[in-house]
């Protein structure tokens, strides 16, 4: 494939990965009159879903990354030139901040909003780095031993870990960007933004390295 048409790809994927964490999020918000277990339910219901569609479509055009922590693993395992590296994680970037644009306007919002809700320390660090982990772990393996298995893995991953980690799992440096835009119910003070990436970075690292050991080089 082309660069041009794998990064309309990886835009339109992050776009709307966006969009659905940040728009689900505002309407479980309204709808569950302040029980959050209920608003967390929902926002994971509707991004688990809008995750696996859209690996199972853009997967064979470009990989579906919509991540930055997974284009560097990638690029250090000779799954993408390193070349591409700078495209593809600008591309996931603006386009999820232009995913948070258009879920807030869809539900009548000013397009962007500084992120207030305080996400910060070591336990919330620790969660995003395991988080994190635990996703590159189960797409490398994944590629390793069930290539064709992605899109239920990666949801799955996804699914447990909204709920068994602290930080509600951002697991992607792209997301938690464009969620610093939002005071919605899934959005993170701007200024937490850089340590929640540090953590995910950190987290994809240490994946990278036991899945070397463990599974062996990944196909691509």
């Amino acid at each position: 494939m082309s660069l041009g048409r794998r990064l309309t790809a990886e835009a339109l994927g992050s776009l709307l990965l966006a969009t659905t964490v940040i728009g689900s999020g505002i309407m479980a918000e309204r709808l569950a009159n302040g029980n959050l277990a209920v608003a967390l339910l929902a926002n994971t219901g509707a991004t688990v879903a809008a995750l696996a569609v859209l690996i199972a479509l853009f997967a064979p055009v470009s990989g579906a990354h919509f991540n930055p922590a997974v284009t560097l693993v990638f690029a250090a395992r000779r799954m993408i030139a390193w070349r591409d590296v700078v495209p593809y994680i600008a591309m996931q970037c603006m386009a999820g901040i232009a995913g948070t644009v258009l879920a807030h306007l869809m539900f009548e919002m000013a397009p962007l909003a500084i992120g207030t809700t305080a996400r910060s320390g070591a336990s919330q660090w620790l969660a995003e780095a395991v988080a994190t982990f635990m996703l590159l772990l189960a797409i490398l393996g994944g590629l390793r031993h069930a290539p064709n298995a992605a899109p239920w893995l990666v949801g799955l991953t996804i699914t447990a870990a909204y709920w068994f980690t602290s930080s509600t799992s951002f697991a992607n440096p792209a997301v938690t960007l464009a969620r610093g835009f939002t005071t919605s119910f899934a959005g993170i003070a701007i200024n937490h933004v850089p340590g929640f990436i540090v953590a995910q970075l950190a987290g994809a690292a240490l994946a990278a390295l036991v899945s070397a050991a463990v599974f062996g080089r990944a196909g691509s």
